[in-house]
């Protein structure tokens, strides 16, 4: 990736590789740049499946976006538990949904 990448990566994401107490990001700029591309890729992907599986189960929007956090976490090796997160929170974003929250999977309130 060049440094004249036209990709902006939002600070929501970049936030996944910032540590407690640190500033700065763990990885480098191509590295978060490349999960971020595959993150998004994924929640683009995912939006035509979610409101499919919604209206064929008739369950809640909520339910959907658990399913699928699910479904990310149980094909290790693809995306880490705060990307699988990320990915279920601009899913809801690009769907119009409410969002679960940071911490849904953890059984934490939506903030």
């Amino acid at each position: 990736m060049s440094e004249d990448s036209q990709i902006v990566v939002p600070p929501s994401f970049v936030a996944l590789f910032v540590p407690p107490g640190r500033l700065r990001p763990t990885a480098g700029r191509d590295r978060i740049t490349a999960r971020y591309e595959l993150c998004e890729d994924l929640a683009q992907l995912l939006t035509e499946q979610a409101t499919t599986k919604k209206w064929e189960l008739g369950v809640t929007e909520a339910d959907v976006l658990q399913r699928i956090q699910r479904g990310l976490l149980a094909d290790a090796g693809v995306v880490s538990a705060p990307e699988a997160r990320w990915v279920v929170r601009r899913l809801a974003e690009l769907l119009g949904w409410p969002d679960p929250g940071p911490h849904a999977d953890e059984g934490a309130t939506p903030d």
